[in-house]
């Protein structure tokens, strides 16, 4: 039929029955998620404290958009639908919308996630803010061509039951999980991309991702870094305001790591440095603003001995006069190997 923009037109959608003469604008198939990390840790009232909304067929048919074809090519049906803000408590009236792809249910109080289970068209979904404490029943493995999911802002302690087999994208920030059990390949096979900003973890240890590219860790509690040798190809690691002292922990199995950002921890000395060796081939950026160690003398020179390759120190391009007397430094300290007895 061609492009749907701006076109009237009398359309069958599962659930509700005609809708008729609705116009049509196709939309972006991304909803906007630059909300910040103080908005995904903010206090959830209990649902027993705020005024909740029944999800009634009105309210599902106001936020319906983008029509399309449907899997078979035989109908077409609309495949987005935006409930954010809805004072939400129960989405069991969704179930049988089954040619969604892209859902928004973020900023209401759900507490049970169980009836996407049946959206099995779905790609692209969104919770934020809500009051999920636990995922039961593993509604997300049924889902077997979600690719991006976000969570952020619900109360997940652990992640047991969550899956997702063709998952690329998955943001977890501002929970309190204090485990990273579950993140297995087996269930994650797809993941490239892991964000777990502001949870309470204390290590990195339980993250078995071989195909993980990019890593956040931010404003959580990690002390230890712990099972990175099974993150291959893993390309960025951001680990800013946690409690790490030592960079003991990164492993030569990281051969494509290129961006490694430990921005405010408590690296004390050159000593942590010598840990960074194991990744110099591949490291490219590395960011240690708000360490004790930036405060001492030489400081930039000291990383660029151990990491000659580096492009960018702390957000500043390493210069060429920097990367000479680097050399320059290395060169001399080799000839002092030599001439010990």
């Amino acid at each position: 039929m061609g492009s749907f923009e701006g076109l009237c037109v009398d359309v069958l959608v599962s659930g509700l029955g005609p809708v008729h003469k609705h116009w049509l604008g196709v939309l972006p198939c991304e909803f906007k998620t630059n909300n910040t990390l103080d908005e995904f840790n903010r206090s959830l009232s209990s649902t027993s404290q705020v005024q909740v909304c029944q999800l009634t067929q009105e309210t599902i048919s106001h936020g319906l958009s983008l029509l399309c074809r449907t899997g078979n090519g035989l109908g077409h049906a609309f495949v987005k639908l935006d409930l954010k803000e809805k004072r939400l408590n129960d989405i069991a009236a969704i179930s049988s919308f089954v040619h969604l792809r892209f859902l928004d249910v973020s900023n209401n109080h759900l507490t049970d996630l169980s009836p996407l289970s049946s959206l099995t068209q779905l790609l692209w979904l969104k919770v934020d803010n809500n009051a999920v404490a636990c995922i039961k029943g593993q509604p997300f493995a049924q889902l077997a061509y979600l690719q991006w999911l976000s969570m952020a802002g619900n109360r997940l302690t652990e992640l047991d039951d969550l899956a997702g087999p063709a998952l690329e994208c998955l943001n977890l920030t501002g929970n309190g999980i204090q485990r990273l059990n579950g993140l297995q390949g087996s269930c994650f096979a797809n993941l490239v991309t892991l964000e777990l900003r502001g949870n309470k973890l204390d290590t990195t240890e339980g993250i078995n991702l071989p195909n993980l590219r990019q890593l956040y860790l931010a404003q959580n509690v990690i002390k230890r870094l712990e099972g990175l040798e099974k993150l291959e190809r893993l390309t960025t690691l951001h680990l800013r305001e946690n409690q790490l002292d030592t960079l003991d922990g990164l492993s030569s199995n990281m051969k494509c790591l290129q961006y490694l950002n430990v921005r405010g921890n408590a690296i004390l000395d050159e000593i942590a440095l010598k840990c960074l060796e194991l990744v110099s081939k591949t490291l490219r950026a590395l960011v240690l603003f708000g360490n004790p160690l930036v405060e001492t003398v030489d400081y930039r020179l000291s990383v660029l001995i151990v990491l000659p390759q580096l492009e960018r120190l702390d957000k500043e391009p390493v210069t060429t006069r920097e990367r000479i007397e680097a050399q320059e430094r290395i060169h001399e300290l080799k000839e002092e190997e030599i001439s010990e007895p």
